[in-house]
């Protein structure tokens, strides 16, 4: 079993989810008492999303391939940030360490291939909505993006970064989600991928009229597929 380093606190609710699905998948395919190797690495999230906020994306990379770097040190065979808005320096932390890094988006579009699915709606911070390392990736691989317009944009990153960043999930906010998924999928969205790894506390399948494709659970079964398979993957 290879050991999985997970840079996480971006931000601590959705790192939980990553602890928990790795290891569920585990203990799934191996039984007993198995868990998963892990070491995690949580950064200060107060200073990231400062960094964010006044573009400075190189402190970004900085932190994170700092933090990359120690993971790989102790041991990780492969590392994966925990953040989709992150994967924005993902090729600066990608130069600083050995071992694979497994790419969210990456992960995501092979879920989204095997489901048929190719116009899709993308819910995010307005990063990784609006610019393109994000977009740009998935469309690479074929797939029509979708994202939410005016107030719509800015109430998805405004209850990601001030409710769902601080573990606060409230209805009004599940069903806001809810009216502006039902909206993209009369533009011609087939599913919706939930581009924030906070999301998906919020929004269950049930709370969305397309197909939900979660991309926290989506990265960490791949993370734990990988682990146990010995298998390589990067981006």
């Amino acid at each position: 079993m290879k050991t999985i380093g997970l840079i996480g606190g971006m931000s601590w609710p959705s790192t939980i989810t990553y602890y928990r699905i790795i290891n569920e998948k585990m203990n799934e395919r191996l039984g007993g008492a198995h868990s998963a190797r892990i070491i995690l690495y949580s950064v200060e999230f107060s200073e990231i999303a400062e960094c964010q906020e006044n573009g400075r994306w190189d402190k970004c990379a900085e932190i994170l391939g700092d933090a990359a770097e120690k993971l790989e040190a102790a041991g990780a065979g492969m590392i994966l940030i925990c953040a989709n808005t992150m994967h924005k320096v993902a090729d600066e932390v990608r130069v600083r360490i050995h071992v694979p890094m497994i790419h969210i988006a990456d992960a995501t579009a092979d879920a989204l291939e095997k489901a048929g699915v190719r116009k899709v709606a993308l819910l995010g911070t307005k990063y990784t909505m609006t610019q393109d390392f994000y977009t740009s990736r998935l469309a690479a691989r074929g797939f029509d993006i979708l994202i939410p317009e005016g107030a719509d944009l800015e109430a998805v990153n405004d209850v990601i970064y001030g409710e769902l960043d601080r573990g606060e999930i409230r209805e009004e906010s599940r069903e806001r989600f809810s009216g502006i998924i039902s909206g993209l999928k009369d533009r011609g969205a087939e599913a919706v991928i939930l581009g924030c790894t906070e999301i998906g506390l919020l929004v269950k399948q049930e709370d969305s009229v397309l197909p939900v494709f979660d991309t926290a659970e989506i990265h960490a079964v791949r993370a734990a597929e990988l682990a146990l398979t010995g298998a390589s993957a990067d981006d």
